[in-house]
């Protein structure tokens, strides 16, 4: 079971971190705009079904390594800690992935689904990000492996029902998102904080029981 104070900080760091325009809601607002709602409604389950892809490796590749050694777990925060204050420091200088550029061709739901589960699953910085972002919230005095799934499975829903909501008010979203540079900025620098200071903070944070 998770504790419900590890639920208290993930859930925010995890909805910020999907309210950060990338890859996978961009792909789901050009698919809304282009076919409609439920086009984008079917790109945002693609790419919480990659989530789940992603959170089976993290569980697969992790949990041996963070059960067997005390000295491995701290590593791995630690790792982890400061890929987050590099992706937060990344996301500052990088504004080409808060741009949204109009999209013309015209897909089936299907396609929609499968081409956001693609994007998600072959996306290297996904797979990096889940390795360095769900062991932060383990507990050394709980499984392992149900947690890092729990946490991802979770992450995944969070990721859905954002990007469900922004498939159904489209139009509206995309306008704000695009045509305000002010908006853009704030979404960047608030996402850039959110991994800044969610690294630092597990940095320094004590570890008991490890």
């Amino acid at each position: 079971m998770i504790e419900p104070s590890v639920l208290l900080a993930f859930v925010p760091a995890a909805l910020a971190l999907n309210v950060a325009p990338g890859p996978d809601s961009i792909y789901t607002l050009k698919r809304s705009v282009s076919d409609g709602r439920t086009a984008g409604v079917a790109a945002a389950a693609g790419t919480s079904t990659g989530c789940l892809v992603h959170t089976t490796a993290a569980v697969l590749g992790l949990s041996a390594v963070l059960k067997a050694s005390a000295l491995a777990f701290t590593a791995v925060k630690i790792v982890g800690a400061a890929y987050l204050v590099y992706l937060g420091i990344e996301t500052l200088r990088n504004r080409e992935e808060f741009e949204i550029a109009p999209e013309t061709d015209s897909q089936t739901h299907g396609e929609s689904f499968r081409q956001a589960f693609t994007i998600n699953v072959l996306n290297p910085k996904v797979a990096v990000f889940f390795l360095a972002f769900l062991p932060q919230f383990v507990r050394p005095s709980g499984s392992f492996g149900l947690q890092i799934f729990t946490l991802g499975v979770l992450f995944g829903t969070l990721g859905f029902c954002y990007q469900a909501i922004l498939a159904v008010f489209s139009s509206r979203a995309r306008r704000m998102i695009t045509e305000r540079q002010r908006v853009r900025n704030v979404l960047r620098y608030a996402s850039a904080s959110v991994l800044v200071w969610f690294g630092v903070a597990l940095a320094l944070e004590e570890r008991p029981g490890v």
